[in-house]
């Protein structure tokens, strides 16, 4: 199971951070990701952490703005967000396993119910 947190509304250039906590599987071991789903769009991946190393991916485009973290302690996997833009307003996936940079949830192996995130003035 994988419940997300930590969604709101901000203004533009704000930041927040949203919570994924992980149970019923094998979290150290699975490469955990964030997808996102705009209104109207094709979902979209965030980034990924790699479970066997910590190394991180993404978009070019979202790397500055966004990081992937995980606390392996607390099974928890996090995204921090900074100057978000109005394009960021999503609902927000976390995913388990799947291929590297997919934007297709049924891809993954599990994926939670999202955490909306809106930015807006």
């Amino acid at each position: 199971q994988l419940v997300e947190s930590g969604g709101g509304m901000v203004q533009p250039g704000g930041s927040l951070r949203l919570s994924c906590v992980a149970s019923g599987f094998p979290f150290s071991t699975y490469d955990m990701s964030w997808v996102r789903q705009a209104p109207g769009k094709a979902s979209e991946w965030v980034a990924t952490h790699k479970a066997s190393d910590g190394t991180t991916y993404g978009p070019w485009f979202l790397k500055p703005r966004f990081t992937i973290s995980r606390d392996y302690a607390k099974n928890t996997l996090y995204l921090q967000m900074s100057d978000l833009k109005p394009e960021d307003t999503a609902l927000y996936y976390c995913a388990a396993g799947g291929p590297r940079g997919s934007s297709r949830l049924d891809e993954y192996e599990y994926w939670g119910q999202g955490t909306q995130v809106t930015v807006s003035s």
